[in-house]
């Protein structure tokens, strides 16, 4: 059978990939799209959206037990795990089904099979209809990740969960241990420990939410503590024995091994590109600890050889692979777009509190010889946070203290997964703290906060 002829072929239909076929559609190239699992990715499928499904449960739960505050009754309160599941493959699959009407709309042919480089400018297509040939100028990999697995604390699905375990749980654990405290971690301990799980969470680092500002993420171990959990940091699960339908845990710290017991462990200790069987080594692609190498502009050194997203290392973010999707997706039609910048990429943990930032942490802008001024806001003293209910949170920002720029945002506490985005279109923009002084704020609003935050890193905040 003849190679079908395009001028782009994405393999991998996540958010980078998608994003990028489409926006090459959009340019009017002949694009397509090789899945072999399911269009949207584990964004939309196993991660973002139906985590966030799930974490909008157990935060209208918590307001539940609240009520009282409020002037409101609610008695008889409960849940349903299998409901909250449903409706969370329910968010899911409505997101994956708009993600194929989109590639219909833009004229994507969309491939449903396992790809691989088969030669300069050639994908070959096996899929359940048999194998096929797809050549194009420029292919575009964005394969992806999948969770990492330690020896010793390899998932099985009954007593140790990976994510996609986690998020269609077999039952709700009453003695849980999350291993890792990134994003992903931290957001099933907060899912589970907010329905009533004993929740501890182990993180090998000095502290909890290590790519955060040191700060903000005391801030939030100290809120995670009062709610219950138990947070052991410099710690290492070293061995899971299982038996009986429990978990024995060996945990080292400060140089002592000591052994608890859990009915569930879920393991989140990063992830690991999905590069096997894509015939990369074969195509002369440099990879490193399981990432592909590329340049700022996400080329792999290959001539017409592209890698965006996940598989092309850190930051591990959806809106990252997106940009980088659409940057490649103009560097083929002719463009000039601006190299992604990893310090322009905001991150959000949906944790309860919330946490997010953009930019460089205080310790980071002083690493790197910046002399700093730092603005801090208290969630307390913002009216529309008290009137929420939220009076716990603050926000902080960095500047350099002699040019004035934004060089970090960084916030804990009700919805600043929202709020974030102020600074990083303040980044982008290349703002000083004089344009976020005269910009005018509304109120109530909790977004006060950041230019209360700005104006105390000059000295000048109003109301704390």
């Amino acid at each position: 059978m003849a190679a079908e002829r395009f001028d782009v072929v994405v393999i991998g239909a996540g958010p980078g990939g998608y994003v990028c076929a489409i926006r090459a559609a959009q340019l009017g190239l002949k694009v397509a799209v090789v899945e072999r699992e399911n269009l949207g990715g584990i964004c939309l499928n196993w991660g973002c959206i139906p985590t966030k499904a799930m974490l909008r449960s157990a935060e209208v739960f918590h307001l539940m037990h609240r009520a009282r505050e409020f002037g409101l009754k609610a008695e008889g309160l409960g849940y349903d795990l299998d409901a909250v599941v449903k409706r969370s493959r329910g968010v899911a699959k409505q997101l994956t089904s708009g993600v194929g009407h989109l590639l219909k709309k833009n004229k994507v042919t969309v491939v449903m099979g396992e790809a691989r480089l088969a030669g300069p400018g050639k994908v070959a297509v096996t899929g359940e209809t048999g194998a096929q040939e797809l050549t194009a100028a420029n292919i575009v990999l964005a394969t992806g990740a999948r969770a990492r697995e330690l020896p010793g604390l390899e998932a099985d699905g009954d007593l140790v969960w990976t994510y996609r375990h986690a998020l269609q749980p077999k039952r709700m654990p009453k003695e849980l241990l999350v291993i890792g405290s990134g994003a992903i971690g931290i957001e099933f301990a907060s899912f589970f420990n907010t329905l009533g799980a004993k929740t501890t969470v182990v993180e090998v680092m000095d502290r909890i939410l290590p790519v955060e500002d040191a700060e903000i993420s005391a801030f939030a171990r100290k809120q995670f503590a009062k709610q219950g959990m138990t947070i052991l940091e410099k710690a290492t699960v070293k061995k899971l024995d299982r038996a009986g339908g429990k978990v024995t845990a060996h945990i080292e710290t400060g140089g002592k091994t000591e052994t608890r017991v859990f009915d569930t462990v879920i393991s989140a200790v990063g992830i690991v590109g999905n590069t096997e069987g894509l015939g990369l080594e074969e195509a002369g692609v440099k990879v490193e600890r399981t990432h592909v190498v590329t340049d700022a502009h996400c080329r792999t050194g290959v001539a017409g050889l592209w890698a965006i997203g996940d598989l092309a290392g850190a930051p591990w973010l959806a809106h990252k692979a997106s940009h980088e999707g659409v940057m490649v997706a103009e560097l083929i039609a002719g463009g000039q777009p601006h190299a992604v910048k990893p310090e322009a990429i905001p991150g959000c943990t949906y944790c309860h509190p919330q946490v997010a930032s953009v930019g460089l942490t205080e310790a980071k802008a002083k690493e790197r010889g910046h002399k700093v001024r730092v603005g801090r806001f208290p969630f307390i003293g913002n009216g529309k946070a008290i009137a929420l209910g939220e009076p716990e949170g603050m926000v902080k920002t960095v500047f350099d203290a002699e040019t004035g720029e934004l060089l970090g945002a960084h916030m804990v506490g009700a919805e600043v997964t929202e709020l974030i985005q102020g600074y990083a279109v303040a980044r982008t923009l290349e703002s000083t703290e004089a344009e976020l002084m005269e910009t005018v704020f509304p109120h109530p609003t909790l977004s006060e906060m950041m230019h209360e935050s700005v104006l105390d890193a000059w000295g000048r905040a109003v109301h704390f």
